[in-house]
């Protein structure tokens, strides 16, 4: 009876080894590549909220859409970093990097405020299952200054993609990024600009609209 209850617990251990076996997971990175053309500087100093994504394109496993429309994924194959923290800061250094602006994922680190502050909500962040990566959602840059402008626009971004698997995605997903970089550091989409009004210097002065 010892021996079979030895045998067992050896079998179980193993089991649980092969199973959790850190060789067999694989954890990618999210890292835009680097563009030689460089684009004006239009943001100046901006603080990057952290970046809104969906559920899916949030948890720590890499995602792909099947031929039924499901996303799904697999235990086996993890983003290296966290997802939304690592799209912030993967935003953040190719605006920076293609601009030559000062954008950094907040909390805002610098003694002097930033100019201006860069909301991006993405809706939509996945490898289809037609066989390109889609990021897609709206972006916002506040500006309290004066007679400044704000934008209220939108993106999509669709990557073609080498295969179905995992470093795949991250490469698109990576490539997709640089281009919503180079979007947003030229205010360009569809969309809106909105000037920011003065304030008055008699806070019960009537609206001029009215």
């Amino acid at each position: 009876m010892t021996k079979r209850i030895s045998a067992a617990l050896i079998l179980t251990t193993l089991a649980l080894t092969a199973c959790s076996n850190p060789e067999k997971t694989g954890r990618f990175l999210i890292d835009p590549p680097a563009t030689g053309a460089q684009v004006a500087n239009r943001l100046g100093t901006a603080e990057l909220k952290d970046v809104s994504l969906p559920e899916y394109a949030a948890d720590q496993e890499v995602m792909w859409q099947t031929a039924d429309g499901a996303v799904r994924s697999s235990p086996d194959n993890l983003w290296a970093d966290g997802p939304r923290r690592a799209f912030t800061l993967a935003l953040a250094r190719s605006i920076s990097d293609q601009s030559g602006a000062t954008v950094i994922g907040e909390p805002w680190p610098l003694a002097e405020p930033p100019q201006r502050v860069l909301e991006v909500r993405v809706e939509k962040a996945l490898a289809q299952a037609n066989g390109v990566y889609r990021l897609s959602g709206r972006y916002f840059v506040a500006d309290a200054a004066g007679g400044a402008a704000n934008h209220a626009r939108s993106f999509d971004i669709s990557v073609p993609l080498a295969s179905d698997d995992p470093s795949a995605i991250a490469a698109a997903l990576s490539q997709a990024i640089a281009q919503l970089a180079r979007q947003i550091a030229t205010l360009s989409g569809p969309g809106r600009t909105i000037a920011t009004r003065a304030a008055t210097a008699d806070p019960f002065a009537l609206d001029p609209l009215f």
